[in-house]
C-alpha cells in the first residue's frame, strides 16, 4: 500500500517539476524579448543557464530519467554500428542507380507497348 502512495507522491512532485521547467523556459523566452536592448552575449548566457537548469530539473523526474537512459543507450548503440566504407557506399549507390535505370526502362517499354495496343484497338 505504501508503494502506491510513493508513486502518487512522486507523480505529483513530477508535475510540479514539469511546471517549474515550463516556467523556466517561458521566463527565458519572455526575458529574451523583454531585455532585447541588452547585450546579446548576456542574453545567450542567461538562456543557456536557464536551459541547463531546466534540463537538470527535467532529468529529476521519472520520465526525464527514462528519456536520459534512452539517450545514453542510443548513443552506445550508435557506437556499435558497423558503418560501410566509402567504397562499399559507392558500389551500393551505383547498383541502386543501375537498377532504377533498368526498371524505369522496363516500365517505359511496357507503357509504350500498352499505349500502342490501346491506340490500335481504339482506332
Amino acid at each position: 500500500m505504501s508503494t502506491n502512495t510513493d508513486t502518487t507522491g512522486s507523480s505529483a512532485l513530477d508535475w510540479l517539476k514539469w511546471l517549474v521547467v515550463a516556467a523556466l523556459l517561458c521566463s527565458g523566452v519572455y526575458g529574451n524579448w523583454f531585455f532585447q536592448e541588452e547585450s546579446l552575449l548576456l542574453r545567450v548566457v542567461v538562456l543557456l543557464v536557464l536551459a541547463v537548469l531546466a534540463v537538470f530539473i527535467a532529468i529529476q523526474t521519472e520520465r526525464g530519467r527514462s528519456t536520459w537512459t534512452l539517450i545514453k543507450e542510443s548513443r552506445s548503440e550508435i557506437r556499435r554500428v558497423v558503418w560501410p566504407s566509402n567504397q562499399e557506399t559507392t558500389q551500393t549507390t551505383l547498383v541502386v542507380l543501375l537498377l532504377v535505370l533498368v526498371f524505369s526502362l522496363i516500365l517505359w517499354l511496357l507503357d509504350w507497348a500498352l499505349g500502342g495496343l490501346v491506340s490500335s484497338v481504339i482506332s
